[in-house]
């Protein structure tokens, strides 16, 4: 499960970064100081995207014991 975990979190990581990025960049308060926003916009994507990996990769793991690969 953690394979599979790991490639969840590399496809949502960057989904969640993405979506982090233009939301800082279409909020105008946001987008005043970008520069020093988007750094944190796409760590804080990441940095979600772990968590929410490991949910999503016990769903696809069905039940399946931790044990199996």
């Amino acid at each position: 499960m953690f394979k599979v975990s790991i490639l969840v979190w590399i496809m949502l990581g960057t989904v969640l970064a993405g979506v982090s990025l233009i939301v800082v960049l279409m909020v105008p308060s946001l987008a005043a100081e970008a520069i020093k926003n988007i750094p944190y916009a796409a760590a804080v994507g990441f940095a979600l995207a772990m968590p929410l990996s490991y949910l999503v990769a016990r769903q696809i793991g069905g039940g399946q014991g931790a044990g199996k690969a």
